[in-house]
């Protein structure tokens, strides 16, 4: 029987959360555990050090839930930060992504310009973005390179099969 060995999901490490947990978006496994959060901002021209604040600013107004990956988006760039660089408050993005070449096709579909956009808009075209990479049937190896860095960070594997947490507003 060893020749049918299923290899086992990748784990990661769960903290639950405790106190404020406002994130705009959060990405959970196809094990059930939180993988991904996501601050959107429509704000253009951002540098690494200017995100790193922003999110230290975030982070020292609340106990924020701290999941193996956290992304800020922005309009043109997207910050990531993986492993312990997200776990750290004090800590710089690990990768620095230039968002154009993955949101300008939204912004044509939508026939605006990125100055055009609010933050709820914003978050819906990254959930379009992420949504057909959490269920891809495609190698990594097949992705567009605009978008290695998924693979490159771990990101693409860790969220496949996945799905977003909703939250239900009444």
């Amino acid at each position: 029987m060893k020749g049918n060995l299923v290899p086992k999901p990748i784990q990661y490490p769960i903290s639950y959360p405790q106190g404020n947990d406002d994130w705009d978006l959060s990405v959970y496994n196809r094990n059930g555990q939180r993988i991904l959060d996501i601050e959107v901002k429509p704000k253009l021209n951002t540098s690494p050090d200017w995100a790193a604040q922003f999110r230290r600013n975030i982070l020292a107004h609340g106990t924020f839930y701290k999941a193996p990956y956290f992304l800020m988006v922005f309009l043109d760039r997207f910050y990531l930060w993986t492993g312990a660089d997200a776990q750290s408050d004090q800590s710089q993005p690990t990768y620095s992504i230039d968002a154009r070449p993955i949101l300008q096709s939204y912004y044509e579909k939508a026939g605006i310009t990125a100055k055009q956009i609010s933050r709820q808009s914003l978050e819906l075209i990254i959930e379009s973005w992420l949504l057909p990479v959490m269920h891809s049937d495609k190698f990594p190896v097949e992705i567009d390179e605009s978008q290695q860095w998924l693979v490159d960070s771990g990101l693409y594997e860790a969220i496949a099969g996945g799905k977003f947490d909703y939250e239900v507003v009444v």
